[in-house]
């Protein structure tokens, strides 16, 4: 049998409890499992009740399952929120200097009395710092770690390369005392092990020459905005993009300049002058930040300013629930700003596609010379996962149509002027950059010319409105089909899921297990937006026996946009939007629902 193990810790906001689940994945990845994790948090600095799910395998995995085998605590609201999700059989670690046996309430769990305090203390003396107990205190989180590793029996040295590795650089000192009290907790949980606990883990064989990576999604974006080619990154701090913008301003030698700005409109108003420059240039935000970029967007569109803007969905609307995930976002996004201008729409599913995008964002946008919005979510951009290594061998960057200073004095020289509109079958217009000689050109929110002259004749309205808006159809015609919508599974198949973005982990899981139950069914992913992948999703959908729309949102937005695209409706919804993300159970549970019971809209709930 596969091995299938998921494990649970929590703690107060600004405790630790990121650092622990990190430490513990990273362990488990060293020793060739795989992993995903799933962080959530409240949104609040400091004090309020936070944990993170990592589930852990032998083979790939791409969600997060409801069960926790394994549940980590060292304060007693973690107890008490989430006892309930632990299966019959599980292990709860706890912390019996505030909280009994009884008082957990779970008699059909193996109990583990773990003695913090006893542990701190012994090593604060071993390392004669007695009279630092209350800084110490923090090594609860890599005692709570160490105990559970403990209990399933993974090799502790790859533990201890782990905190080596944690604890390097400036805090190399802190090391030792760190693995000291992660062994005395680890051999403390081994000798507790029982035989009817059932869960170990072992390290198994990485093949040889396969690298593998664990990044979460803000990271995979980041990277994927370097390679690509980003010199130019603004934002305005929100929850969850900013871990994106802070990593690239930790890592300088990316040569990324990054701009903290004073509020969002300034944000997308200098990723739009930057690129303007010639620079690949973008911004990143979540959903009330976005709200404020649309004006920027429109002037973006209007003087074809090929500029990037990540949208990192969160659950709204106004400030919404700012640390919850939610996949609201898409038909704002596809007509954000007044009047009408093309704009390319991504939607990345997992931490691959994170990444790959980052690069197609770049492409795509000075290819088309239009703004272009990639839309993510808090689930993804989130998760922990490890992956085989990015490939960078089909990588390739393209500038379009950006003149040379030679390709520029031809033009000039057979047209007179430059003409920065200039009027083309493609809608797409040679761009130069300022600065360079007999380059000028003008820029304004009005509608212009060919030379960016405002002008107001109703004939060149009519010509610039079709030249601009006649990018989608080039894009659409340009970009590869495997880039805009992926199929996965029997063409045949008796159900056909419809979903896009962060649901793709959870669904892929879950058709493995709905395989394995004789239900015969595919999914449909759609990835690129806009331009809408029309006739192949209306080619799929018209084979579909029964066409059920997956999403994180109230409403199915994705199924609304296929319905105006397509004239195609759904048979059913798997829906939700309670601010957690969409689980491998959920998505089993939804369709047998829909198949036994012939519900026609699933609502899903699960979730703290």
């Amino acid at each position: 049998m596969s091995l299938d193990f998921s494990w649970m810790i929590g703690g107060a906001q600004g405790s630790g409890v990121d650092s622990s689940a990190t430490t513990f994945a990273r362990a488990c990845a060293a020793g060739g499992l795989w992993v995903f994790g799933k962080r959530e948090y409240h949104s609040n600095i400091k004090g309020e009740h936070s944990y993170f799910q990592i589930r852990v395998s032998d083979r790939p995995i791409r969600s997060h399952i409801d069960e926790v085998h394994l549940l980590a605590t060292f304060d007693k609201e973690t107890i008490t929120v989430h006892k309930g999700e632990v299966v019959p059989g599980g292990a709860i670690l706890y912390d019996p200097a505030i909280v009994k046996p009884e008082e957990i309430g779970r008699p059909d769990c193996l109990l583990i009395p773990v003695v913090y305090q006893e542990i701190i203390q012994a090593t604060a003396r071993e390392f004669h710092r007695e009279k630092e107990l209350m800084k110490l205190a923090i090594m609860k989180n890599v005692v709570a770690v160490a105990a559970s590793l403990g209990l399933v029996g993974l090799d502790f040295q790859l533990l201890k390369k782990t905190l080596e590795e944690v604890f390097k650089g400036r805090r190399a000192a802190l090391a030792p005392m760190n693995i000291r009290a992660a062994e005395q907790a680890y051999q403390f949980a081994a000798g507790r092990r029982q035989t009817d606990y059932p869960h170990r883990l072992r390290p198994i064989a990485v093949p040889a020459g396969e690298k593998r990576i664990m990044i979460n999604g803000t990271t995979a974006t980041a990277l994927g905005k370097v390679v690509g080619g980003c010199r130019f990154q603004t934002y305005y701090p929100i929850t969850p993009a900013s871990d994106e913008s802070e990593y690239l301003e930790a890592h300088p030698e990316f040569g990324v300049t990054v701009i903290q700005s004073e509020d969002e409109i300034a944000a997308v108003t200098g990723a739009i002058g930057a690129a303007v420059t010639g620079v690949r240039a973008s911004t990143s935000t979540s959903g009330p930040g976005f709200c404020l970029m649309a004006e920027g967007m429109g002037w973006a569109g209007m003087n074809e300013v090929p500029v990037v803007i990540f949208n990192y969905q969160r659950a709204g609307p106004s400030t919404g629930l700012p640390t919850r995930h939610e996949q609201g976002d898409l038909k704002f996004t596809l007509s954000a700003s007044h009047g009408e201008f093309p704009r390319l729409v991504l939607a990345p599913g997992d931490l691959e596609e994170y990444f790959y995008d980052a690069i197609d964002a770049f492409n795509y946008a000075e290819r088309y010379q239009t703004p272009v919005v990639v839309l993510g979510d808090k689930a993804v951009a989130n998760s922990t996962q490890t992956l085989p290594w990015y490939d960078l061998g089909g990588v390739h960057i393209d500038r379009g149509q950006l003149l040379s200073d030679e390709e520029l004095a031809v033009q000039v020289a057979s047209e007179g002027r430059y003409k920065r509109f200039k009027f083309t079958e493609s809608g797409v217009s040679p761009r130069s950059r300022p600065g360079q000689k007999q380059g000028i050109f003008w820029l304004t929110g009005d509608e212009h010319d060919e030379t960016g002259h405002i002008c107001e004749e109703p004939e060149n309205r009519t010509r610039m409105m079709v030249k601009r808006m006649r990018k989608l159809e080039t894009a659409a015609r340009e970009i590869p089909i495997e880039k805009k919508v992926n199929l996965f599974g029997d063409r045949d198949a008796d159900i056909t899921l419809v979903s896009w973005g962060s649901p793709k982990g959870a669904i892929l899981d879950a058709m493995e297990l709905l395989k394995a139950e004789k239900i015969s069914i595919n999914f449909l992913q759609v990835h690129l937006v806009l331009p809408f992948p029309t006739e192949f999703v209306a080619q799929v959908l018209a084979r579909a026996r029964r066409r059920v729309n997956v999403e994180m949102n109230y409403s199915g937005q994705l199924a609304q946009v296929i319905r105006e695209k397509t004239g195609m409706a759904m048979d059913a919804s798997i829906l939700k939007w309670n601010g957690r993300a969409i689980s491998q159970n959920e998505i089993v549970d939804g369709v047998k629902r829909i198949l036994k019971a012939h519900e026609s809209k699933v609502v899903l709930t699960h979730g703290v």
